[in-house]
């Protein structure tokens, strides 16, 4: 399990450079990235593209609405999400309008500790997130929201059960500390990946 951890346990965030904190910003750089995560395009990709919006100023729903569509299309084409550029340009100026008239431009309003099930369904209202968006921002959220414990979605659990783990949610998430679930799910995730499985495995 350390081996998973360190070596793989990167999370999707801190790979896009989010930080993520009580401040405003992180959560909407979190929803920007669950949004090109879901796209069908490589983890690898969306990231890139999420690190170009960050490098360019978007990093609040004030500053994303304020840019151009051509401007937010030109830093997802740097980031190499060229095949959904032009839609997604469109869908996170839609989100960041959203994220401001209904939450204030702070996604920690749409937070529901109660109901966590309700934070889920909100965030299908942005465009771009269904439920892989929501369950991938949960996922990560969950390490300081958490009333989302345990968020482990099928890719997950196929992954855990490739690395030899259990293959319930429960028992996935008794391995760890709440802290540690969301890298513990980046690590599952990538056990499709070459090498991961016989490095974690292996004796080296």
């Amino acid at each position: 399990m350390t081996r998973l951890l360190e070596r793989h346990g990167t999370t999707f965030a801190e790979q896009a450079r989010i930080r993520l904190q009580d401040k405003p910003s992180p959560w909407y750089r979190l929803l920007v990235l669950s949004t090109l995560l879901s796209a069908r395009i490589s983890a690898d990709l969306a990231v890139a593209a999420a690190r170009e919006l960050s490098s360019a100023g978007y990093r609040t729903p004030l500053a994303m609405g304020k840019a151009s569509w051509q401007n937010r299309v030109d830093a997802l084409g740097r980031g190499g999400y060229r095949r959904y550029d032009e839609r997604t340009a469109t869908q996170l100026g839609d989100g960041a309008e959203l994220v401001l008239q209904r939450y204030g431009g702070d996604l920690r309003r749409l937070r529901e500790p109660s109901e966590p099930a309700a934070t889920w369904k909100r965030l299908q209202d942005f465009p771009g997130i269904g439920p892989t968006g929501a369950s991938i921002f949960c996922r990560e959220a969950q390490g300081l929201w958490g009333e989302l414990v345990p968020t482990l979605d099928t890719k997950v659990l196929a992954g855990a059960e490739r690395l030899g783990l259990p293959g319930t949610v429960e028992q996935l998430a008794a391995l760890v500390e709440p802290e540690d679930l969301p890298r513990l799910a980046a690590g599952c995730l990538r056990a499709h990946r070459r090498g991961v499985v016989d490095d974690v495995l292996g004796d080296g």
